[in-house]
């Protein structure tokens, strides 16, 4: 929305002055993507003007040639060099040409695939704050544009090149024959220029206004085709409502259309018109530079040829500089989010953890999310033991989660201390601290790979090894369910392509457990990991969980069903941010605070009904 009509509010002689920083700005990208390719591109171009420049000088001599006394079959024998020359001057344009598209073509996705590895290597090492503040995603979302605007930028930025390099050979033919031929061209570009202007004008008031528009109509389009709403357009009767929707849209759209189409018409015409009074008063002035004899035929035939040529490239050059200096802004974009992500990257370098941590402590910790008055966790204090089972419960938003996300080095404390071992997790190296840790929670990923991988990108380092997935596969029973898919391990679990299959929410959740039981990380933080099973199954993977520590491993469990925690080690009650129990199970009930309340409450729930 900032970008989309951002060349309408300055004028074009603005845009122009500002032609050299932009294309600055993809030299230096096309430079890094492909130097060979854009040395060609700028080479052939070079070529090519001068090619057309040579060829329109030698129409001059082959005019000459012709309009010259003599006899006919004399006259075309001393054309014939000059008429050799130009046609050679020809080809070799049209090959630089060819050689200009060829060379772009490899330079532009070169450049696209450049430009997006250097936003997403910032946005993967970026502190997680900086993903989730609305802000900086907004910059991302624009640098995705600014990835497609790199490559266009290329076949613009080579279109204004042979735009400008033939206005400027038409202009030195021109000023070479007679310099007072030189303002025809602008006399008779001016017109066309302001045509392309208007219009390119208008259409951006137009994408400006309707862009909220185009893109609702997008969603409304969208959505009879979604996947996760087709029951509901089904059932309820929703499809007709929507697609009716989109036809109005659309003919509103069509409209806006249809009078563009019209304002363009009487532009063009407009600028015909002008242009071709001109081109009149052009011809008018040569036809007197002739009868005063000032200039001779051939001359003047040679200066109409360079007028035309130059003119003709006029609306070209207006159009792409108008395209060129909005996707430049995009670029922009592009490269703030690289100068903003090196700025909010996670730290590199640092102390290096236990290979397996003894004690995580965290001491008067506070934690606010920026933005919020209220902390999501305050003056909070607790520890967690190697090999021991702990759990985080409390009802939403007491800050468990965020918690966990502290103890994985997700998030730096605001006040307070957080050591390992006696180290404050501030000074250790974050990227060890995040090889200590395994992840598994309700919201897992659910990679669009197959079956096999999405087990093995728990551990992404290390090479695949099917006794390592076989094991992990038998620790969360899921076995057959690998045996029952089309291509075992190589089935692909997307089922948006062709060849895909879904699974089920507890498979899913199944083979998260494999995933986290693959990576085999010291400590393993659950949030909410079983609340897509059945009961059985639950038992089953709380089981495998807590066997875990007889392996030396930590668990952090974080679940709203109290009844899972009874073997946990230690259990600490939150709510709203703050700490108000903690104890084993038996001495948490024998409390009778907040756990012994909830746990009542839900133990009720599978109570038999009192009857009377």
């Amino acid at each position: 929305m900032r970008h989309e009509g951002a060349s309408h509010r300055i004028s074009f002689l603005q845009v122009v002055f500002r032609l050299p920083q932009m294309l600055g700005m993809i030299v230096r990208l096309a430079w890094a993507a492909d130097r060979r390719a854009l040395v060609t591109v700028v080479a052939a171009e070079l070529v090519r003007g001068a090619a057309l420049a040579f060829g329109l000088l030698t129409v001059n001599r082959v005019f000459v040639s012709l309009l010259a006394s003599g006899p006919t079959p004399d006259k075309l024998h001393t054309a014939l060099p000059p008429l050799m020359l130009m046609g050679a001057a020809a080809a070799i344009g049209v090959g630089a040409g060819s050689l200009s598209t060829a060379a772009a073509g490899r330079l532009e996705p070169k450049v696209e695939r450049t430009t997006t590895v250097q936003f997403l290597e910032r946005a993967i090492r970026v502190e997680l704050l900086a993903i989730e503040d609305p802000e900086f995603h907004r910059l991302l979302d624009s640098a995705e544009y600014g990835t497609r605007a790199a490559r266009q930028m290329i076949g613009q930025t080579v279109a204004v090149a042979n735009a400008c390099l033939t206005l400027a050979a038409a202009g030195g033919v021109l000023a070479v024959l007679h310099p007072a031929l030189l303002p025809l061209l602008a006399l008779i570009a001016a017109p066309k220029g302001w045509g392309a202007v208007r219009t390119a004008r208008r259409r951006y008031e137009s994408t400006l206004a309707w862009v909220q528009h185009a893109r609702a109509s997008t969603v409304v389009a969208k959505l009879l085709t979604d996947p996760l709403v087709a029951p509901e357009v089904r059932v309820h009767g929703a499809g007709s409502f929507l697609l009716r929707h989109f036809e109005g849209m659309s003919a509103d759209a069509e409209a806006e259309q249809t009078r563009l189409a019209r304002s363009q018409a009487s532009t063009d015409l407009a600028a015909a018109s002008l242009s071709g009074i001109a081109s009149a008063v052009a011809y008018l002035t040569l036809g007197l530079l002739l009868n005063s004899g000032i200039m001779d035929l051939a001359v003047a035939a040679t200066a109409a040829l360079a007028i035309r040529s130059g003119a003709a490239n006029i609306t070209t050059f207006v159009t792409q500089i108008n395209g060129l200096y909005r996707e430049a802004l995009f670029l922009q974009d592009l490269q703030e989010v690289c100068i903003e992500g090196d700025r909010r990257a996670i730290p590199e370098g640092g102390t290096a953890p236990r290979a397996t941590p003894e004690v995580i402590r965290l001491h008067n910790v506070s934690f606010t999310y920026p933005g919020r008055g209220r902390p999501a966790v305050n003056n909070v204090s607790l520890t967690i033991r190697r090999g021991q089972v702990v759990a985080l419960v409390g009802e939403n938003g007491s800050g468990k989660t965020t918690i966990a996300k502290l103890v994985a080095g997700l998030y730096e404390p605001d006040d307070g201390t957080l050591t390992w071992d006696g180290t404050d997790v501030r000074e250790l190296d974050r990227e060890q601290v995040f090889s200590k840790i395994g992840l598994l929670t309700q919201d897992f990923p659910r990679w669009p790979f197959t079956a096999q991988a999405n087990i093995a990108i728990g551990n992404p380092q290390l090479p695949v090894e099917t006794h390592a997935l076989t094991a992990s596969a038998h620790y969360a029973n899921i076995d057959q369910m690998i045996k029952n898919l089309p291509k075992k391990w190589d089935t692909l679990l997307a089922r948006q392509f062709t060849g895909g299959v879904e699974l089920s929410g507890g498979q899913w959740q199944r083979l998260g457990l494999a995933r986290a039981h693959y990576r085999s990380a010291p400590i393993l933080i659950c949030d909410e990991p079983t609340s897509a099973l059945d009961p059985k199954a639950e038992i089953e993977a709380f089981e495998k969980i807590r066997a875990l520590t007889d392996q030396g491993h930590t668990i952090v469990l974080i679940t709203h069903r109290l009844a899972s925690v009874r073997h946990a080690d230690t259990i600490y009650m939150l709510s709203n941010g703050q700490l108000i129990e903690s104890g084993t199970h038996q001495q948490l009930l024998g409390q009778e605070g907040r756990f012994a309340e909830l746990f009542h409450l839900q133990a009720n729930q599978y109570q038999p009904p009192n009857h009377p």
